[in-house]
């Protein structure tokens, strides 16, 4: 199945869910950070992500948090 992460394409199974995307997506030291996700323009809740089910041509756009003044 080809989803899109942060507009990359990517290769999962079929039966992948939203945990699986983006560990596979994200570095160990980007994971400990905090970050939002949208999926298709929505925003999950992180108590969502192992229960959200990803379908073929699905986007998912990782937000992280930008500090400054």
């Amino acid at each position: 199945m080809n989803i899109y992460i942060n507009g990359q394409s990517m290769q999962l199974t079929s039966t992948d869910n939203l945990t699986v995307a983006l560990q596979s997506f994200l570095s160990t030291e980007q994971q400990q950070l905090s970050y939002a996700v949208a999926l298709n323009g929505d925003f999950i809740g992180k108590n969502q992500y192992g229960s959200t089910l990803l379908s073929t041509g699905d986007s998912i756009d990782i937000l992280f948090p930008i500090q400054g003044g």
